[in-house]
């Protein structure tokens, strides 16, 4: 009776250990699509917090936005998210690759920042005329 106990029970932990702990929707969305979205899903939210202004002035809804780009809807992309997040290895590589795209476009912004800055450098009293120098040694 022990070892029937012990058969179940060495059973139940092997069927508990199964490697997909959740099942696959029916539309999942492909992993890189997902990066994408999740990419300008990253970007839409920066500007909401940096400049909230920008987004009301347009009537832009972000997640509505990026749910007709992509031909999603809100349910699919909750049901995909949650797949990919129950998988650690794979959800960490899909935020890292986030991390990566964003920190690329910070320092291109950047780049594009410091470029626009040499380009407006103030000119040095433009309407004073310059004074000619003069000559100490030359009292005659």
């Amino acid at each position: 009776m022990k070892k029937i106990i012990i058969l179940l029970a060495i059973v139940i932990v092997f069927i508990s250990c199964k490697d997909e702990v959740i099942k696959e929707p029916n539309r999942l969305i492909e992993k890189e699509t997902m990066v994408n979205i999740m990419y300008d899903l990253s970007v839409l939210d920066g500007i909401k917090y940096q400049n909230p202004a920008s987004l009301d002035s347009f009537k832009i809804n972000p997640k509505k936005y990026i749910y007709k780009k992509y031909k999603i809807d809100s349910l699919q992309f909750a049901q995909s998210n949650i797949y990919y997040a129950s998988n650690y290895e794979e959800y960490s590589g899909i935020i890292d690759e986030i991390n990566n795209r964003l920190t690329k476009k910070k320092s291109e912004v950047t780049a594009l920042i410091k470029a626009e800055a040499k380009k407006k450098k103030p000119l040095k009293n433009p309407i004073l005329p310059k004074k000619k120098a003069i000559d100490s040694l030359k009292t005659k």
